[in-house]
């Protein structure tokens, strides 16, 4: 039996217990005939990108997504006609036999709800959307005033509540980032807090009315935000008496690569503690492509129970969230000290393993993003070039980059004859045993279950600590570790290893991006080394970047904001975000939302620096954040627009390599 958490074992923390793997223990909610929280298994969920006009497409859709792994499937109903044709396609669906529970999705349309409500078996409606204003106005709200709002806001919620009551209709109250009310934003910024206030006004009028059948969302395209926003969740929930089921999503992900760590890192570390009951994963792909990645993150989950139950805790301590030495609910990165290039100010580094390569042949070294030119005699650094790379007891026959630090076995590195850029690997024990250390950098092997403070404080100024765990919860049993750290003022630069046996490059990334993800979003660690034997070192080095990159911790590549695409989405979403690509993914640090209609742009853009939002047939409409540049521009024109205003802001930079190192 897997452990399930009540909320009342909590106390005022946003998770049981930071040692132990658990779920927390949320309400049942019936959703047709599956149901969802509880004791029920993470559910798995996608939505339709067909036209909802489209019946038999979007019918031949869904039994894809069936087939994929969807346990429900959302459609979106933007006006009065594809709330009716729901119809249409639930009777085509049962007809065929599949019984599948469909979720109608609402953003500005309350009647469009309401009549979805009469044959859907959920409906999902965006607080920020639904009954609320967005002009992205600053209002001077008085306490009279604001709570007017709220009332003509319950007149126009109450009846799509009552008649969810009626039919029995589950409803998603689904919170998202970038489009909080003015009304919101004017109150608490934009900022997590507002996020959770604004489904908590919405639950409130539920539970007024005697309606609980409800599942809730905090989705963000920022995962720090995301995480933030479902802890605040469960923490304000719990005061209240409420455990609602948690749809978990990382809204406006993106594709391949990218789009798979970048959700990774933001359900996997809620995951990790035991909080989500339906998990949708949003990639700019055909949604089929969706469930598998979801499902292999929720099987994990489902494995990590039983061998829990089997186990026990890997972590001595008891930690508990609502007595910790940092703040979950907001971001902050551990203090370290400088160690060369590592801790302190600096962001956080790579560290690869290239023992296994060839090391006479300095061309491997291209997938660790340092390009040798024969001819030159030279390197050419990427922005995903790393900054470390371990030989073991390798010696290379030829020079590596100047700016390129080796590390080796401690013997291995005693015969080095030029040191110079050259640093050791040794345990603690050997470290205080041995007479001859580096002078620069000494890494420092630490197991996360098995130290001793004291040793580690007795670690002079040249020390770098790899933290390694080979437990079943490793990720809580290193975060345990960075907890000790913190409470006895502990300044060490820590470089978080994970290694990952015959597991495949689709789940390394999942697995990956969710165990060292979960550790960088709380703000700590100061590097990591990924080990993967028989995984590429290209993609090793991409996945170690793109994890970094996905926390906010450190940005090597232009970041796309991207909707997943729906029956709303006035282009081809994905083909257009290629293409986009193709021209602008040179752009470091830039962050570029392609939204498919005007539900999800501008406000889902959140925090992109532009914006390329489809505005009608072969019109875009471009955004300088959240200002509209450039309305209805004909889209064969839209691009070179969208450049020449990257270019007028001086934010474009030729594709040109970086200099020789």
């Amino acid at each position: 039996m897997e452990e399930v958490v009540s909320q009342k074992e909590l106390e005022g923390g946003y998770c049981t217990n930071l040692s132990r793997y658990s779920r927390f223990l949320t309400r049942e909610v019936q959703i047709g005939d599956v149901p969802m929280g509880g004791h029920n298994p993470i559910r798995i969920q996608s939505m339709t990108t067909t036209d909802t006009m489209d019946t038999l497409g979007t019918v031949e859709q869904s039994i894809r997504m069936v087939h994929s792994g969807c346990e429900y499937i959302r459609i979106t109903a933007p006006s009065m006609k594809e709330a009716e044709n729901l119809a249409n396609i639930k009777k085509e669906l049962r007809y065929r036999g599949y019984t599948v529970p469909l979720v109608a999705d609402i953003h500005f349309t309350p009647n469009a709800a309401e009549t979805a409500a009469r044959i859907v078996e959920k409906v999902r409606v965006n607080p920020g959307n639904y009954a609320d204003k967005k002009r992205f106005e600053n209002i001077d709200y008085t306490p009279i005033a604001y709570q007017a709002e709220l009332e003509r806001i319950y007149k126009k919620f109450s009846p799509l509540v009552k008649i969810c009551k009626e039919y029995g209709t589950a409803m998603r109250i689904g919170t998202n980032h970038g489009s909080l009310s003015d009304r919101i934003m004017s109150q608490y910024g934009d900022t997590p807090r507002g996020m959770v206030e604004s489904a908590m006004e919405f639950i409130r009028m539920c539970e007024d009315l005697n309606y609980y059948n409800l599942v809730i969302s905090m989705k963000a395209s920022n995962t720090q935000v995301m995480v933030q926003a479902y802890r605040l969740l469960v923490q304000t929930m719990v005061k209240e008496g409420m455990n609602y089921p948690l749809h978990l999503g990382v809204t406006e992900a993106g594709d391949g690569e990218d789009g798979r760590i970048k959700s990774a890192v933001g359900i996997g570390t809620l995951l990790e503690d035991g909080l989500g009951d339906t998990i949708r994963v949003s990639l700019t792909e055909d949604p089929e492509f969706e469930a598998p990645v979801a499902k292999a993150l929720a099987e994990r989950y489902e494995r990590r129970a039983l061998e829990t139950e089997k186990l026990g805790a890997d972590i001595a301590v008891d930690l508990k969230a609502s007595n910790l030495p940092y703040d979950p609910y907001q971001y902050s990165r551990r203090q370290s000290d400088t160690v060369q290039h590592i801790g302190g100010h600096h962001h956080p580094v790579v560290l690869l393993d290239v023992s296994a390569q060839n090391l006479k042949d300095p061309f491997f070294l291209t997938a660790a993003g340092y390009k040798y030119s024969a001819v030159l005699d030279k390197y050419n650094m990427t922005d995903q070039a790393c900054d470390l790379v371990y030989l073991g007891d390798q010696l290379p026959s030829f020079s590596f980059p100047g700016n390129l630090k080796q590390i080796y076995n401690y013997p291995t590195w005693l015969t080095l004859k030029d040191q110079h850029n050259c640093h050791p690997l040794l345990s603690v024990t050997e470290f205080h045993e041995l007479a001859v250390k580096d002078e620069f950098l000494n890494l420092i092997r630490v197991e996360a279950g098995d130290y001793s403070i004291e040793q580690l404080q007795k670690l002079d100024s040249t020390c770098v600590l790899l933290l390694e765990s080979h437990a079943v919860h490793a990720m809580a049993q290193q975060r345990a570790f960075f907890t000790a750290m913190l409470q006895t003022g502990l300044k060490l630069p820590v470089i978080i290893k994970r290694s990952y046996e015959n597991t495949s490059p689709e789940n390394l990334m999942l697995y990956a991006a969710t165990d060292l993800g979960a550790l960088f979003t709380d703000g700590f660690g100061d590097g990591l080394w990924l080990e993967a034997p028989g995984i590429d070192l290209a993609l090793i080095n991409s996945l170690s970047f793109g994890i970094l990159q996905a926390t906010r911790t450190r940005i090597s590549k232009t970041e796309y904001i991207s909707c997943p695409s729906c029956g709303r989405t006035l282009f081809d979403l994905q083909e257009t975000t290629q293409l986009i690509r193709s021209r602008t993914d040179h752009l470091k640090g830039i962050k570029i939302g392609i939204m498919g209609c005007i539900v999800n742009g501008p406000g889902e853009m959140a925090d992109a620096d532009y914006g390329y939002v489809g505005t009608g047939p072969d019109k875009i409409t471009l955004y300088r954040g959240k200002e509209v540049v450039k309305k209805n521009v004909n889209a064969a024109q839209a691009l070179d627009d969208l450049i020449e205003l990257i270019k007028e802001d001086g934010n474009w930079v030729d594709t040109a390599a970086a200099g020789d190192v």
